[in-house]
């Protein structure tokens, strides 16, 4: 699937908080997190349908990727932004995801 000739759907500035750190007073409590994701879906089916089941649930994917993020506990940011950007369970519209914290 060429990734170009998908659509694309942002969610910016996307606050999060959880656990993060190497050093132990970066892990005695959370911290803020702010994530952006770019979801690349072939929206063209929804386009022609106006049907809300021809599209990626943005704000189900959303919740799911705050609920990930306020349950983990990474050391570093790269592992954490890794798992967001591969975590679109149950949404097959969505091609592609990738997030950059």
């Amino acid at each position: 699937m060429d990734i170009d000739k998908l659509d694309k759907i942002h969610i910016k500035d996307l606050m999060l908080r959880c656990i993060i750190g190497l050093n132990y007073w970066e892990r005695e409590k959370k911290q803020d997190v702010m994530i952006n994701i770019t979801l690349y879906a072939d929206l063209s089916t929804a386009c022609q349908s106006d049907n809300i089941e021809d599209t990626v649930d943005y704000k189900d994917i959303k919740q799911k990727v705050v609920d990930m993020a306020e349950a983990s506990s990474y050391m570093l940011v790269e592992p954490s932004g890794s798992a967001y950007s591969g975590y679109m369970p149950g949404e097959p519209k969505s091609a592609k995801s990738k997030s950059d914290d």
